[in-house]
């Protein structure tokens, strides 16, 4: 797959200062020293302990996005994945000194712990006397790197370090006192774990494009955040449920003499953190989130918080991590208790950057989702009138020609309408195609009851397809199953059959405002229904074919309704792609006409 390798910016060299100045006009409560790149909050608390961080940018909304009440003192930020020099960070030591002390808090990375260990080593040199004020907390739960590979420099610091930021600063605002957020500070960076996974490396602003790492059938488990290479790679891309699998083998692992880094003992009570790097949708991660939860407590996890979203990022990278906080139990010595953890958990930050979550354990699935039988369906199908096609074997046999040339063509029907749509016109009708299909193998579509087979297409079209096509389409066939019924008795002739089809036209008319010639579905639809009610139902053949021309037109025409109006008109004339909606209508006609 390709980088993404275009960016909104000025210029790449003026982007972190810019950002951190938009992160000020986002949040009333920070400031920011320009020369340093240090954002801190303005008027802070200097009778509780400050929590200072940083690193290079482009995690974001880690480490700006969480200064501000309830988590972060101040964050001295670098370029983009480069640590900040020794000066930013002694200058956030300075923005934010009090007399309780501060607590640092940075990822394991060369540079990050060297800059700001530099800075602190300077601050103690200068004030001897406050040199046991500044505590300093490194957090390394990234899984992927084994105990040989990081024998020297130790694991990455991932995600799970939000956590740590999250509860230190909860318990700093409480009041705690700096060896109380320093120790448990340390306490829960000991207890964290992370694995990430990418579909592809991100791209740095102001860099050249460069070739894609991973092949288009390719994702990498255990990527670092700064385009580090992971664990491992596998291709084919594996099902979701594979995937996670993989990653919480190498989380949870109590054997592995390599990455057995957290002492689980079987159906321990954990927190769950699925963090987005960047470029995964919304979609996708509400699904990661689904399938993790399952998969850990079909392994006997208790999950006492979920929290998802974005956290800390690898800029765009298409991926995401898993983050598990390992909670202490009643026998474990010299441990912060798991309801106090909980608890500065739960208090909510007044900060832009930290995501919304619940205050309590998740649901048993059973109390929250609903599957519904579909009898009402059932008993309204039952009370329709029973007509038989002409002949039965060759209704059926129309209708998976139809749907199997729809199936076939999906790709150009995407391909035309990532032009002139939104791309989705494709494999929305191949939804709507392998729906009926089923209904078919079901016995729910069948030549002996044409109305209820009708109903039933316009059951998929409403279930399967959505959208403003599948609308359209489940308006049409239930008015057609109407006309059937108030036209037909016994056995459907094709003149029957034409006047059925007029009205469902026409009552789809009252539900659109296209009209041919429109550039939608309508223009192939209406020539169809009009060359057959010309003949009285006897040449569908030339009805088929004056559909066919029609949605061959569109390729010229304004669009007038639908996406394609939305299209800047020159792309439409000189693609010269035809309407993918009434691409699709001609498809399935010349798909029952065999």
């Amino acid at each position: 797959m390709s980088v993404q390798s275009k960016h909104f910016v000025n210029a790449a060299e003026n982007l972190v200062v810019e950002s951190l100045q938009g992160l000020c006009a986002v949040n009333p409560q920070i400031a920011l020293d320009v020369a340093d790149k240090v954002v801190y909050v303005a008027s802070p608390d200097r009778s509780k302990v400050a929590l200072i961080c940083g690193g290079g940018s482009g995690h974001e909304p880690a480490h700006g996005g969480f200064v501000g009440d309830g988590i972060l003192t101040a964050a001295a930020c670098g370029s983009v994945f480069a640590s900040p020099n020794a000066s930013q960070v002694r200058r956030a030591i300075d923005l934010v000194e009090n007399e309780k002390g501060a607590v640092i808090i940075v990822k394991n990375y060369t540079g990050d712990i060297l800059n700001f260990g530099l800075a602190r080593e300077q601050y103690a040199a200068q004030h001897p006397e406050k040199a046991d004020r500044v505590r300093f907390v490194v957090v390394a739960d990234d899984v992927a790197v084994g105990r040989s590979q990081g024998k020297i420099v130790g694991r990455r610091g991932l995600a799970g370090t939000c956590l740590v930021y999250k509860i230190a600063g909860a318990h700093a605002k409480r009041g705690a006192s700096l060896n109380e957020v320093y120790d448990i500070a340390e306490w829960v960076s000991s207890r964290v774990g992370t694995i990430g996974v990418g579909l592809e490396h991100c791209h740095v602003p102001g860099t050249a494009a460069g070739e894609s790492h991973l092949k288009p059938s390719e994702i990498e488990i255990g990527m670092g955040i700064h385009n580090e290479p992971g664990n491992r790679r596998l291709s084919p891309i594996p099902p979701l449920s594979d995937i996670v699998k993989e990653q919480l083998d190498l989380l949870t692992s109590t054997s592995d003499p390599e990455r057995s880094f957290l002492p689980f003992k079987g159906k321990d009570k954990i927190v769950l953190l699925v963090n987005n790097l960047g470029g995964t949708s919304e979609l996708e991660m509400t699904s990661i989130v689904r399938e993790t939860r399952l998969q850990l407590e079909s392994r006997g996890y208790q999950i006492e918080r979920v929290l998802a979203g974005t956290f800390m990022t690898s800029l765009n990278m298409p991926g995401y991590s898993i983050t598990v906080l390992l909670l202490p139990d009643s026998s474990e010595k010299n441990a912060p208790s798991a309801s106090l953890l909980l608890e500065l958990l739960d208090d909510k930050p007044n900060v832009p950057g930290w995501k919304w979550s619940a205050p309590s354990k998740p649901l048993a699935p059973s109390a929250q989702i609903k599957q519904t039988s579909g009898t009402g369906s059932a008993a309204a199908v039952a009370e329709t009138i029973r007509l038989r096609a002409e002949d039965p074997q060759a209704f059926i046999a129309s209708v998976k020609r139809a749907c199997e040339a729809l199936i076939e063509a999906e790709p150009e029907l995407t391909r035309m309408d990532s032009i002139a749509g939104d791309g989705d016109c494709g494999l929305t009708l191949k939804d709507g195609a392998n729906g009926v299909l089923k209904e078919v193998d079901a016995g729910r579509i069948s030549g002996d009851n044409v109305v209820d087979s009708v109903i039933a297409v316009a059951k998929v079209a409403e279930e399967r397809m959505g959208g403003t096509s599948g609308a359209l389409y489940s308006i049409f066939f239930s008015a057609l199953a109407q006309g059937l019924q108030v036209h037909s008795k016994g056995t459907l002739s094709a003149a029957q059959w034409s006047e059925s089809l007029t009205e469902a036209r026409d009552k789809l008319y009252t539900y659109t405002r296209a009209r041919p010639p429109s550039r939608t579905l309508v223009d192939p639809l209406d020539a169809f229904v009009r060359a057959l009610a010309a003949a009285k139902g006897a040449d569908f053949g030339a009805a088929v074919k004056a559909a066919g021309d029609a949605a061959l037109k569109t390729r010229d025409l304004e669009a007038k309704a639908g996406r394609s109006a939305y299209v800047e008109g020159n792309r439409l004339k000189d693609e010269q792609v035809p309407d993918p909606g009434a691409w699709g209508v001609k498809v399935i006609l010349e798909g029952l006409l065999g």
